[in-house]
């Protein structure tokens, strides 16, 4: 491996996936604008319909060949575009699960005229039969309680039981709050949890993650904190700075970063942090 692993460059990713190898990448595991006509600082999130599907093909076309034959890839989508993207997805990988991110957010407010979203969609697609899949990184413990109820002889020593429940496809985790201490300066930063879920899952030690929009960076701060590489690319010099700063401390969470200029196309790392 050589200059690209453990670095995020502030690029495009549609010209920055040539700096990858192809083959080269064990997790694809991305965020990518939902074209809902949020301010990144550009306007990746402000395209028409047509316009926004024909990129969102353009950029997966340009992803793939970099995945190993046995790798996979998550996709976080809204519900108004999920249907259009997994078309896409299932044209070229297979569908292992549509996964829902509850984000509990609390019952107030919301549309007069239809019921209020409160779920993030989630793809998971793989290239072959043989994918990475590492369910014993991730099961959820049973509670004090659940094993006490299956304390007779025949649970004794039953594996299922000491290692945890297989998680389902339903993830209840909050949003984080501006007083979360994870939460830094983006507006659509997704939670820790969720992402180390996915990195450990289905991405071997050692592996290789590639985000093409890395947003705050949580996915190379997972990776890393997991034992995994990562690569990515932000087009936002200011998400930039945020992602350095998380990366030269990442066991410890930003509730903030400062905003700092950044040189375009500089990657970023532990060295130039």
């Amino acid at each position: 491996m050589t200059g690209w692993v453990d670095q995020v460059f502030c690029e495009d990713a549609l010209t920055g996936l040539a700096r990858i190898p192809d083959a080269s990448i064990d997790l694809i595991l991305t965020d990518p604008p939902y074209n809902l006509g949020k301010d990144y600082g550009n306007a990746s999130d402000q395209q028409s319909v047509e316009a926004y599907l024909a990129w969102t093909e353009q950029w997966i076309d340009a992803a793939l060949p970099k995945l190993k034959p046995n790798g996979s890839l998550y996709i976080f989508l809204t519900w108004r575009f999920a249907p259009e993207i997994f078309v896409m997805l299932k044209k070229r990988m297979t569908m292992m699960n549509e996964i829902i991110w509850d984000r509990r957010v609390p019952s107030m407010g919301g549309s007069v005229r239809s019921y209020s979203s409160v779920h993030d969609t989630i793809g998971f697609f793989v290239n072959r039969k043989d994918y990475f899949f590492d369910l014993d990184a991730v099961r959820i413990p049973y509670d004090a309680e659940t094993k006490k109820a299956r304390s007779r002889s025949i649970f004794v020593g039953a594996k299922w039981l000491e290692v945890g429940y297989n998680p389902k496809d339903v993830w209840s985790v909050s949003r984080l709050h501006r007083e979360h201490p994870e939460r830094a300066d983006h507006p659509t930063q997704k939670p820790l949890e969720i992402i180390a879920r996915m990195v450990k899952a289905s991405c071997p030690q050692g592996g290789v993650v590639l985000d093409p929009f890395m947003g705050s960076g949580t996915t190379a701060v997972a990776a890393r904190q997991a034992g995994r590489r990562f690569t990515g690319f932000e087009l936002n010099p200011t998400y930039c700075a945020i992602i350095r700063e998380r990366l030269a401390a990442p066991e410890v969470p930003v509730a903030g970063a400062r905003k700092r200029k950044s040189g375009k196309n500089a990657p970023l790392n532990e060295e130039t942090a």
